[in-house]
């Protein structure tokens, strides 16, 4: 691709003129402030009918704000400005108001209840009445349709928390299929998936888009708004920058990098000095693990994998793989049930049947699910950060307040957290710099061994830069990194080696001047049983 851009591909965002016969939306300065935020400044957008319509920025740029304002997330009266929908303007006080007209957003969190069946989730707050209460048949036979025309064959009565990540952004977007949508709104949709089903539902949106449906995209995943967009706005500090014509999906993705950070990015994966130990900093041999609730089946079969200290080890493989159960359950036994075998830390075995036990012995797991596990959006940065180690903070068993805001200072700079107090609660966070917290209060643990399962979901690339220096320094300091990830790339440009898993075994080990995308699919088609006739 080329490293430039026609002055024709720039479309100024505030139009004078615009065509409402051919725009589903019209946004005009529109501001939103929070308490000490102002999260929107003035911002315009134009998308067109029947448009693939890309929103990209860096964390805190408003992206999430803007169309939670569209949705009626944010109610009317709560802002500054107005939007036209269909050449009317919209005033919704709630998100009903908005999905009766058909604009339907899927938030970056999936909001689907793990105990109801797919039918359930597909239609809760919009059942499917009969004379006497909910008409089940129909419930379940319209979710059949939908799930069809999403690919997907799983039963709708099959229970959300028995389908993987990847088939619930598919019952998210059946969901609203189901809506009668006409605007699409997909925040970070393809955030938890791997390569491969993040395709498959950028091409399901092509396909929508041939049927009519205007979506709007919010993603990190550069190459992924280059591949399927037909406009991208470019978000920066609460205000729109520009809007980049698509249409022959020429736009080099450095172009849009450099629109998001305001500079040149010419490298997005940091160089390091690679001083790796001959010592394993962590040895984990003969694992196995079995499901906690269906403890027949195993999730990890006999697995054994070590980390030398100050290096980076990446583990691949398609969802469901086993990678996360794997970490969590080394994690002092924090997922699973029957768990047998050994972990070495440091060249000694240890016992690590909690996880203030993996702590205790330098151990850090930094979870892909920051919201439920990881962060509690109640509290504020300052407590977050602390809370693996409140022992840090404390002087004779009383936490120092000072010492605890001075620390989350500390990491606020250090990780480059856009927020206007430490004392803010991380549930007002945007997703990218809630991970910067959660990373932040791993950090203060000071472990010698740090998991991390997909370090950088959701956060843009300028903080993804900052997120792979922190960890080449800890490596350089000698610790050791395991870093789970669905990116191909991200794993290529920062892993000294990678394990390849697959259906809860490792299946390959490959070296970082040997590793590549292909070889990486090639062992787990290989090694998948289902392909096997």
């Amino acid at each position: 691709m080329s490293t430039t851009i026609a002055s024709s591909n720039i479309i100024k965002v505030k139009q004078e003129g615009v065509n409402l016969a051919d725009s589903i939306l019209v946004m005009e300065n529109i501001t939103k402030l929070f308490p000490g935020v102002r999260a929107l400044d003035d911002v315009n957008l134009s998308v067109e009918r029947g448009e693939i319509h890309a929103l990209v920025g860096e964390n805190g740029a408003g992206k999430s704000t803007l169309m939670n304002v569209l949705s009626g997330t944010h109610p009317y009266g709560s802002y500054e400005g107005k939007f036209m929908y269909n050449g009317k303007e919209c005033k919704f006080h709630n998100v009903r108001e908005s999905e009766k007209l058909g604009i339907v957003i899927i938030h970056q969190e999936l909001a689907l209840i793990p105990e109801l069946s797919i039918g359930e989730n597909m239609f809760l707050g919009n059942e499917r009445r009969g004379l006497f209460g909910i008409n089940w048949n129909e419930t379940y036979s319209q979710a059949a349709k939908h799930l069809s025309n999403v690919g997907l064959k799983d039963s709708p009565l099959t229970l959300i928390k028995d389908i993987g990540t990847g088939k619930q952004q598919l019952v998210e977007i059946a969901k609203a299929l189901s809506k009668n949508v006409k605007l699409l709104i997909l925040d970070e949709p393809t955030s938890s998936l791997n390569e491969e089903d993040s395709r498959m539902l950028l091409d399901m949106l092509i396909e929508f888009k041939k049927q009519g449906m205007t979506s709007i995209l919010i993603s990190h995943k550069i190459s992924e708004v280059a591949y399927v967009a037909d406009k991208i706005t470019i978000m920066r500090d609460g205000a729109t920058i520009e809007t980049l014509d698509n249409s022959d999906h020429q736009v080099d993705e450095d172009r849009i990098i450099k629109g998001m950070v305001g500079r040149e990015l010419t490298d997005r994966y940091p160089a390091r000095e690679h001083n790796i130990s001959e010592e394993n900093g962590l040895e984990v041999q003969n694992w196995t693990v079995h499901h906690p609730v269906y403890t027949e089946k195993r999730v990890v079969n006999n697995v054994s994998f070590h980390v030398r200290k100050g290096e980076i080890v990446g583990f691949s493989g398609l969802q469901g793989a086993g990678r996360t159960e794997l970490a969590m359950s080394v994690f002092g036994k924090s997922y699973g049930a029957n768990i047998s075998g050994t972990v070495i830390v440091n060249g000694n075995p240890v016992k690590l049947s909690t996880a203030r036990d993996a702590i205790e012995n330098g151990i850090a797991y930094v979870t892909e699910d920051r919201k439920d596990n990881g962060l509690v959006l109640g509290d504020s940065i300052a407590k977050n950060n602390t809370m693996a180690r409140l022992e840090k903070v404390c002087s004779y068993g009383i936490i120092d307040i000072n010492r605890e805001n001075q620390v989350a200072e500390e990491y606020k700079d250090k990780l480059s957290t856009k927020t206007p107090s430490v004392q803010q609660n991380v549930g007002n966070l945007s997703g990218g710099n809630q991970q910067k917290v959660l990373l932040s209060k791993w950090m203060f643990a000071d472990p010698e061994i740090l998991l991390l399962d997909e370090p950088t979901r959701g956060i843009d690339v300028g903080a993804k830069y900052e997120i792979y220096s922190i960890m080449n320094k800890l490596v350089e300091e000698g610790k050791s990194v395991v870093m789970i990830s669905s990116e191909l790339p991200e794993l290529l440009g920062m892993c000294d080696r990678i394990y390849v898993m697959n259906e809860g075994e490792i299946v390959a080990e490959l070296k970082a001047e040997e590793a590549t995308q292909e070889k990486i699919m090639g062992a787990i088609l290989r090694s998948d049983k289902s392909h096997i006739a």
